[in-house]
């Protein structure tokens, strides 16, 4: 999946993070483009950390690090499908607080967004991902 969407028009360079540790790499988080009716959002997908570099505040760096250059690049939103306990943490809240609806059926507290300037607008529509993500 990450080299299909590396491929894709959705593709934000500047939003594909790797971390390391000890020269080896022990993490990475990918954003990319999606759409609400007309409106740009950025989907987080995948984010991961290698087994023995867990637990170690790696995934939530390349979080707050991916959120910071979003805003930098003039995003407003982010969306997850994810483990709510987790991506809280981060700022994360249920997307249909921004009238953001998945384009698949999921618990509601599971698909979750974050508004980076805070203006809880809501946006109203399905997201749409890329077609990378076999959505």
């Amino acid at each position: 999946m990450v080299v299909k969407l590396r491929n894709s028009k959705s593709f934000v360079p500047k939003l594909s993070l790797v971390a390391e540790c000890d020269n080896k790499i022990a993490g990475h988080i990918l954003f990319t483009e999606a759409l609400v009716n007309k409106t740009g959002v950025l989907a987080l997908a995948p984010l991961s950390v290698a087994p023995e570099y867990q637990n170690k505040g790696i995934g939530m760096s390349l979080i707050k690090q991916g959120h910071s250059i979003a805003v930098e690049l003039g995003y407003k939103y982010s969306v997850v499908l994810g483990y709510p306990g987790y991506y809280t943490k981060a700022g994360y809240v249920r997307a249909s607080k921004y009238g953001i609806m998945p384009p698949f059926e999921i618990e509601d507290e599971k698909f979750m967004a974050i508004c980076f300037d805070k203006n809880d607008a809501k946006l109203n529509g399905v997201i749409k991902y890329d077609k990378a993500f076999g959505i």
